[in-house]
């Protein structure tokens, strides 16, 4: 809800917009470019939401700019939206901390921090527009370091298991490089798992499986970073 009273203006003149942003709302405050306070109002982070923030803004008047905080997290959906609205979307880092402890900290106050900072010139960065190539291929790339990640824990289980296990089951695989050893375990038949052996083989089998999917996953999104760097080159070199 509004903290303030909705002040129509007589003219389209100007106005700043800030907006502090969260997980599930998003807070946001219009300055007149004197930094006179209009009003502070929240709103949910939803396509909804983030029309209902515009809508609400420009009934204060024209906005062309606004002051975006974490547009590379919390902000960065808000961000694409506004940009696509054309309005220039201006990266402000979170409010000094010193300040924040002297005014105490409120969101609707971190708000209109981030609406003066556009206003004052303190905020000048252009906020990136987290669409098209780059995003996609930060997408693949997050993708592929959890991936990265889940292979090698699975693979130090897989060999940390390999060692104690029995020894008819541990030195058929003693000579095996990497790739025959993740094939040969995924091949393992289980007659009981319900003695040490048996339940060795097993978890084997499912470790061995699970480096063999993610190494798939791995190889798909190199194919996937490779093609958008080879197709994207000029864009994604001008970043």
């Amino acid at each position: 809800m509004s903290s303030m009273p909705h002040v129509s203006p007589s003219d389209p003149a100007e106005v700043v917009l800030g907006v502090d942003t969260h997980k599930d709302v998003h807070v946001a405050a219009v300055l007149t470019t004197l930094g006179v306070l209009l009003a502070t109002c929240t709103f949910p982070t939803t396509a909804v939401g983030y029309r209902q923030l515009l809508a609400w803004a420009r009934g204060f008047g024209a906005v062309h700019r606004a002051g975006v905080e974490c547009t590379g997290s919390y902000g960065a959906a808000l961000a694409r939206y506004l940009s696509a609205e054309t309005i220039t979307v201006i990266e402000v880092n979170r409010g000094d901390r010193g300040e924040r402890r002297r005014r105490g900290k409120t969101d609707t106050l971190d708000a209109e921090t981030a609406a003066r900072a556009v206003l004052s010139g303190r905020a000048t960065a252009i906020a990136k527009s987290g669409d098209g190539q780059v995003e996609m291929l930060r997408m693949f790339k997050l993708a592929k370091a959890s991936a990265i990640k889940s292979r090698s824990q699975a693979i130090n289980q897989l060999k940390a298991i390999l060692v104690r296990a029995e020894p008819e089951l541990r030195e058929s695989m003693t000579s095996l490089r990497n790739p025959a050893l993740f094939r040969r375990c995924a091949e393992l038949t289980v007659s009981d798992p319900h003695n040490p052996m048996g339940a060795a083989a097993l978890t084997l089998r499912l470790l061995a499986r699970r480096i063999l999917a993610l190494t798939d996953e791995i190889d798909e999104l190199n194919i996937c970073i490779t093609n958008a760097i080879q197709s994207h080159a000029p864009q994604l070199l001008n970043r």
